[in-house]
């Protein structure tokens, strides 16, 4: 080879190289909506704004890999159902988007929205609409991601698995083994949603954590607040270890994705 080509494809050589270093080297920056009820909210914890799932799943990306920096929202309302988050009624929907449309021009960054909602459809009584039926659960999560993916073209879209309550769970509304029951029915329900919005929308809906429902339906006595019902001591709220094991299990579905 000529010393002039060997040059050359050395060069070549340096910039390819280079490059590949840059891309590589690429740092993302995540803006996160958290959308919930209280146990996103962070209820029953002494310090919601510090200890709630959203703040240790964010906490848990900033320590990944390729991640820059995190910042969210924790839109997580106490009692509320998927018909209190329906875009028609303006009513939460509307205070989300308000918080959300502040990431919306943030240039450079990647816009999440991490749902967990079901819970308190599940109720027997008690909660606006419920009890949902895991068709209807499916219609009206169909509703609030539609409308995400209108409003934030960019964004992507994170279905959590709703996690597990006890049996007796009564408290301002009964959910009971009749509620346990229907929430475990929403889960296929999620994953269909998701099959259909990767056919006509692929790389936008993603299915997130799954293992959270197992893991504290095992780790209950230990990861659960006890609290006082009208059918005896029920476990629903993550206390303080429970958020973290939540958060992080959320931030793991969203680190896995993207």
């Amino acid at each position: 080879m000529k010393r002039t080509d060997l040059i050359l494809v050395l060069l070549l050589f340096c910039l390819v190289s280079g490059q590949i270093i840059a891309n590589t080297g690429e740092k993302k920056v995540l803006n996160i909506v958290f959308i919930g009820n209280s146990i996103t909210y962070g209820a029953g914890l002494s310090d919601p704004k510090h200890d709630a799932p959203p703040v240790k799943a964010a906490m848990y990306l900033e320590k990944q890999p390729g991640i820059a920096s995190v910042k969210f929202a924790n839109m997580g309302v106490s009692g509320c159902t998927t018909v209190d988050y329906l875009p028609e009624t303006g009513t939460l929907f509307s205070g989300m988007q308000k918080v959300a449309d502040k990431f919306k021009d943030d240039k450079g960054s990647m816009m999440i929205f991490s749902i967990m909602l079901g819970t308190n459809d599940s109720a027997v009584k008690g909660t606006n609409g419920c009890p949902v039926s895991p068709e209807q659960y499916q219609v009206n999560m169909r509703k609030i991601i539609d409308r995400l993916l209108v409003l934030y073209p960019s964004c992507i879209v994170v279905v959590n698995r709703p996690v597990w309550y006890s049996p007796n769970t009564y408290n301002g509304a009964m959910y009971l083994q009749e509620g346990l029951e229907r929430l475990q029915a929403y889960y296929p329900e999620l994953r269909r949603l998701v099959s259909y919005y990767s056919e006509i929308n692929p790389g936008r809906v993603y299915l997130g954590d799954t293992l959270g429902f197992d893991y504290f339906k095992k780790h209950a006595e230990e990861e659960l607040q006890k609290e006082q019902g009208n059918a005896g001591i029920f476990l629903l709220h993550p206390n303080q270890k429970g958020a973290l094991s939540l958060g992080e299990l959320w931030g793991k579905a969203i680190y896995s994705i993207i």
